[in-house]
């Protein structure tokens, strides 16, 4: 699979999309004492790709493909969403998050589906279902929407783990280099049912929903979640 270079503007960091705010509940676990190092960072990556990245990989190739249907029901799939985002503090996130990437897509790249989207959902839609449009928006299909979040899901992560804990980058970058075939390896997964939605993942992390609830009431935080 080959990124274009409009896909890999959407994979980019400084896209104006506000993931900087977002640790993806790295902050609240360096408090809890639970990553300390790059070798806990490498553990608490490698679980949160399979599964809350598994989730969100799943969702972003649902909704790229849902871009081709005859109908669209954004509305149900930001339901799907919901129901397999259980935490208030994680949908609060994920609903921020995708406020941000769907204005930057709009202007980015401008398409019926994005505003769709953004009038049906009657809120903001969760960050996902954005990707995952954007991704159409851009050129993709579900393979490289899922790749594109699943990719989110660690990066994000580690450039927090940087600014948290002031850790080598060139070891953090490493770690990453050392995941990419488990990315690689969600992506082709997520992307394997676009259709049922009712069958997309729906793995849960109990201790990122835990995290996520008391980072929100945290008097002193570096970033949104």
């Amino acid at each position: 699979m080959t990124l274009s270079a409009q896909l890999l503007l959407l994979a980019d960091s400084r896209l104006p999309a506000g993931g900087h705010a977002h640790s993806g509940g790295l902050e609240p676990a360096v408090a809890a004492g639970v990553v300390r190092d790059v070798e806990g960072l490498a553990d608490f990556l490698r679980g949160r790709l399979a599964t809350a990245g598994l989730v969100a990989a799943g969702l972003a190739a649902a909704a790229c493909a849902h871009v081709s249907a005859p109908t669209w029901r954004w509305e149900v799939l930001d339901m799907e969403a919901d129901a397999r985002t259980p935490s208030l503090a994680q949908r609060k996130a994920s609903h921020a998050q995708g406020k941000s990437l769907l204005r930057a897509a709009r202007r980015t790249w401008p398409h019926p589906a994005l505003d769709a989207l953004a009038s049906s959902v009657g809120r903001e839609p969760h960050q996902p279902l954005v990707q995952g449009v954007a991704s159409a928006a851009a050129g993709g299909g579900p393979a490289e929407a899922a790749a594109i979040s699943a990719y989110g899901a660690v990066t994000g992560p580690a450039s927090a783990a940087v600014r948290l804990l002031g850790l080598d980058p060139l070891s953090v970058h490493r770690a990453l280099a050392d995941l990419a075939p488990d990315m690689d390896a969600v992506a082709v997964q997520a992307a394997s049912n676009t259709d049922d939605w009712a069958a997309l993942p729906a793995l849960s992390a109990p201790l990122l929903d835990l995290y996520a609830e008391l980072h929100l009431g945290a008097d002193l935080r570096l970033f949104e979640s």
